[in-house]
C-alpha cells in the first residue's frame, strides 16, 4: 500500500522574502489572468511567477526555471537541512458559513504508483491540455512546484498524535491569504514519530481529491528521468509530493461545481426538459434566492439523485426516477452519482455535448459558487445552469475503489491547498 516519507523541502526564507501572505498563491489551475497580475504586483517573489511563469511559448518554463536558481542562490527560497514532515494547518470560513473549520493534513513524499497499481486512487477524468503544459514545467525546473491533494480513511484520527506537540508551537510558516485562509505550516523532524506516521500510512489507500493533472504529470517525469537514475528504486524521482488530509476529519469540506450550457446550436428548453422525462421527475418553479435553491436541492438530493437546471424564466428540478431502466453501465455508485446521471443522460443524450466538446469547455463551462452560477443565468449566450449537491466523501472513495471515474469537476474541496509551501526538488542521484 502507501509508501510515505519525509523529504528535505524548499520554503521560502521568510526572513528575507518576507511575509508568507505575500507569497503563496492558490494552484495555478484556479488562477486568472487577473488574478495572476494581482499577485505578481504582491511580491517579487510570490510563487505564481513559477507555477505561472512569464514567457511567450514554451520559453516561460525556462524562465521559471531561472527564476528559482536565483531564489535559491538569493537565500529568498533555502532547502531544508533535515527530513521532515509537514504539517499543514488551514482555518477559514467556508462561503455561506458562520462557522470557523479546521482542516488538518501533512505534506509528505509518496511512491508514485500508476492507477492501474491500486494504491493511488483516481476518481475524475483528466484533460490532456493542462497535463502538456505542466509536464514541461517540471522538466524544465526539475521540482514538483506544489502538492497533490489526497485522502486516507483514519476514523480513529491517529494520525493526528505525532504531530500534536510540533503543532503546539510556533508555525514555521503562516500567513493569512487573500481567500481569508489562515496557512500555516510546521516542520516535524522527529525521526520515531515520524516513522509512527508512515507506519500508519503502510496500508492505506490513497485517493487523489484534487491534483490528477498534477499527479499524472508527475507519472510521466518519473519516467522521463529513470534513464538518469539507473533504475535505482529510491531515487527520489521515484516519489511525488502529496498533501494528506483524512477523509474522516470533520474540517473535511467538498462543494458543488455547476455546468453552464452555452452557444448550443438550436438549444430548446422546453425539449430538454421533455426529454428528461424519460429519466427524471421534473418539477418546475420560479427561481429562488441562492438560499432557497441550496435547500431544495438539497432537500431533493437527500432522497434520490437530483440536479437543478435554472435558466431565465425559472428552474427545474430533476429527481432520478426509480422506475426506469438506465442506460448507463458500470457498478451501482456510478449509477445513483448525481454528476454521472447529468453527464451520461442530459449533457451527452440529451444536449449531445460530447467528451470532446466537455473538455474543450466548447459549450460547457464550470463555477464553484452557487451565487454566481444562479447569476449566470442573466449572462447573454447562456442557456441553462445545471445545479448540483456537493458530491459525498464516501461516494468518492466509493467510486475509486471500484475502478471508476466520474465527469472532470466532479468534486470542489475546500479551500484549494496553498502554492509555495514545500518545493520538492527531483534529483536522481538522489535516494529517499
Amino acid at each position: 500500500m502507501a509508501e510515505i516519507a519525509a523529504f528535505r523541502g524548499i520554503l521560502y526564507d521568510t526572513q528575507k522574502a518576507g511575509p508568507a501572505a505575500k507569497l503563496l498563491a492558490p494552484p495555478y489551475d484556479v488562477i486568472s489572468t487577473e488574478e495572476r497580475a494581482r499577485l505578481a504586483a504582491l511580491d517579487a517573489h510570490n510563487s505564481v511567477r513559477l507555477i505561472l511563469p512569464d514567457g511567450e511559448g514554451d520559453q516561460k518554463y525556462a524562465h521559471a526555471a531561472a527564476l528559482l536558481k536565483t531564489w535559491m542562490e538569493e537565500g529568498v527560497m533555502r532547502r531544508d537541512d533535515k527530513p521532515a514532515l509537514y504539517r499543514y494547518v488551514q482555518t477559514f470560513q467556508a462561503p455561506g458559513e458562520n462557522r470557523t473549520i479546521i482542516r488538518k493534513g501533512f505534506i509528505c513524499r509518496i511512491r508514485l504508483h500508476r492507477f492501474d497499481e491500486g494504491v493511488v486512487l483516481p476518481h475524475e477524468r483528466t484533460l490532456s491540455g493542462p497535463k502538456a503544459d505542466r509536464l514541461k514545467l517540471k522538466r524544465a525546473t526539475r521540482t514538483h512546484l506544489s502538492q497533490v491533494f489526497g485522502l486516507y480513511s483514519d476514523p480513529a484520527r491517529a494520525t493526528d498524535k505525532p504531530f500534536a506537540e510540533v503543532e503546539a508551537g510556533k508555525p514555521d510558516l503562516e500567513g493569512t491569504t487573500s481567500d481569508g485562509v489562515h496557512q500555516a505550516l510546521y516542520r516535524l523532524t522527529d525521526p520515531a514519530k515520524q516513522k509512527e506516521v508512515i507506519a500508519l500510512l503502510s496500508d492505506k489507500k490513497i485517493y487523489i481529491a484534487d491534483g490528477h493533472h498534477r499527479y499524472e504529470t508527475m507519472l510521466a517525469l518519473r519516467e522521463e528521468l529513470r534513464r538518469e537514475s539507473n533504475g535505482d528504486p529510491n531515487s527520489s524521482i521515484e516519489f511525488g509530493t502529496i498533501f494528506l488530509a483524512n477523509m474522516d476529519d470533520p474540517g473535511l469540506v467538498v462543494f458543488p461545481t455547476h455546468r453552464v450550457v452555452h452557444g448550443l446550436p438550436n438549444f430548446d428548453l422546453r425539449a430538454t426538459l421533455d426529454a428528461a422525462k424519460k429519466y427524471f421527475t421534473v418539477e418546475e418553479m420560479p427561481l429562488g434566492d441562492t438560499a432557497k435553491v441550496k435547500k431544495d436541492l438539497a432537500d431533493r438530493g437527500a432522497k434520490n439523485p437530483a440536479f437543478g437546471l435554472a435558466h431565465a424564466s425559472g428552474i427545474a428540478y430533476l429527481t432520478l426516477r426509480t422506475d426506469v431502466a438506465l442506460p448507463i453501465k458500470g457498478p451501482d455508485v456510478v449509477k445513483t452519482l448525481d454528476v454521472t446521471l447529468l453527464h451520461a443522460l442530459v449533457i451527452e443524450e440529451i444536449l449531445k455535448i460530447d467528451r470532446a466538446a466537455q473538455e474543450a469547455q466548447t459549450n460547457l463551462r464550470y463555477v464553484k459558487d452557487t451565487a454566481q452560477a444562479l447569476a449566470e443565468v442573466k449572462t447573454p449566450g447562456v442557456q441553462a445552469v445545471f445545479l448540483m449537491n456537493p458530491t459525498k466523501v464516501t461516494q468518492v472513495q466509493a467510486v475509486a475503489d471500484a475502478g471508476e471515474v466520474m465527469p472532470q469537476k466532479s468534486t470542489f474541496f475546500y479551500p484549494k491547498i496553498a502554492s509555495g509551501l514545500v518545493l520538492n526538488p527531483l534529483i536522481p542521484s538522489e535516494k529517499v
